[in-house]
């Protein structure tokens, strides 16, 4: 049997959807299309080699650092943002840290707290795992 996959507002595939009910304690690794409506306390990436677009609804919120090739942001992050073809802040996107990107798109009421940083061409496509020492100094390892 073929499983179809659904589709977001723009058109974008979904393959993974987190409901505004779901609070996700914990990394997540993705391929694919996820739609992100609820909350993650947690780092956010692709998998290697894979192509990945994460979507972030309104309602969501992610605590952590978001590493995937094409991040759609219309909610809240606090953490760095390293998207390595294409960010996109939409009108209620709030992001609290640093995006590293290679093209960005901001509309107009978009929030930045935090610096934007181009992605020389030929820079590692992902970003290393934080170490052990740098999780303890998130806001979220100090609540947890």
């Amino acid at each position: 049997m073929l499983k179809k996959k659904s589709s977001w507002h723009d058109g974008q595939a979904v393959d993974t959807l987190i409901g505004a009910q779901v609070v996700l304690h914990g990394d997540l690794q993705f391929s694919g299309g996820l739609v992100v409506e609820g909350r993650i306390h947690g780092r956010v990436f692709a998998a290697p080699g894979q192509p990945a677009t994460l979507t972030l609804g309104e309602a969501g919120l992610i605590e952590g650092v978001v590493d995937v090739p094409v991040v759609i942001v219309n909610g809240r992050i606090e953490g760095d943002v390293r998207a390595t073809e294409r960010v996109e802040l939409a009108p209620r996107a709030r992001v609290s840290g640093n995006i590293h990107y290679k093209v960005v798109e901001m509309r107009a009421g978009a929030l930045l707290v935090g610096q934007l940083m181009h992605l020389a061409e030929g820079e590692p496509a992902q970003a290393a795992a934080p170490v052990p020492a740098q999780l303890d100094a998130l806001p979220e390892a100090a609540n947890a």
